[in-house]
């Protein structure tokens, strides 16, 4: 799992440099980084969250579940390129199901990780 949670980091990483040209671009770019840190510290410094940075990667994914739903793509067909290409609700909407989808592998790798004394 923690290779997994790496690729995710190194996915969002990409996905928050990609906003440089966008409007909101600091704002996608927070919400993609702060998934990047969480699956950066499941998959190379696991034993530096405890119980309380658990549950605060709990917080996070809450807001992340929220996020999903507020952003749900009402396109029709929205998962195929001629639409997520051209219309930017689409692919937000997408992008906040990978942040999700990034937020569950950091928390199923700390699952796995045994928690710091």
């Amino acid at each position: 799992m923690r290779v997994v949670a790496a690729v995710f980091c190194g996915l969002m990483v990409l996905f928050a440099l990609v906003q440089y040209n966008d409007p909101d671009a600091l704002y996608w770019g927070v919400i993609y980084g702060a998934a990047a840190i969480w699956c950066g510290l499941a998959a190379f410094r696991p034993a530096m969250i405890s119980g309380r940075g658990r549950t605060l990667l709990l917080g996070f994914l809450a807001i992340a579940a929220f996020g999903v739903v507020w952003y749900w793509p009402k396109t029709p067909g929205f998962w195929t390129q001629e639409v997520w290409w051209v219309t930017e609700t689409a692919r937000e909407g997408m992008g906040m199901m990978i942040v999700f989808i990034a937020l569950i592998i950091a928390w199923l790798t700390l699952r796995k990780s045994p928690q710091p004394a």
